[in-house]
């Protein structure tokens, strides 16, 4: 028996189940979460949240946020959360050609931490569509 796991974003549930681990990028590296691990609170940066159960692995990308660990639960909260089959690649790469633009031309005015993270989530975005040619995996 594991715990329960819930990601929730402003539009959706992204995903409910009882899970063996999760792996989460925090501000200051990873961070696994197991079974009566201590309770904690910490912010999340632009990154994979990895999910194990039964020997299985499931990779989405996320926007920030912060997890939660209590007892018997932990949550996850992020402003977007997407599987990889979920992710547009096309507009992914759009994306990453436009902050790459902006921050190599470094326009008046720039906000270039704007522009490095949304060069960040382009590239997350990226990595994570591309798993989806190693595993076609499903905890459901």
């Amino acid at each position: 028996m594991g715990f329960m796991l819930e990601i929730v974003t402003p539009d959706r549930e992204f995903f409910s189940d009882e899970v063996d681990m999760v792996i989460v990028k925090g501000v200051e590296g990873e961070l696994a979460v197991l079974k009566n691990r201590a309770p904690l609170i910490t912010p999340l940066s632009i990154g994979k949240v990895r999910i194990k159960k039964d020997g299985n692995t499931r990779v989405a990308a996320i926007v920030g946020g912060y997890i939660s660990v209590q007892k018997d639960k932990t949550t996850i909260v992020t402003d977007s959360a997407e599987w990889p089959e979920e992710i547009d690649v096309e507009r992914a790469q759009r994306a990453k050609q436009r902050a790459e633009e902006r921050l190599e031309k470094r326009p008046e005015g720039l906000d270039i931490v704007r522009a490095e993270n949304a060069l960040k989530r382009a590239l997350n975005r990226l990595e994570v569509a591309n798993l989806k040619k190693f595993s076609d995996e499903n905890l459901d």
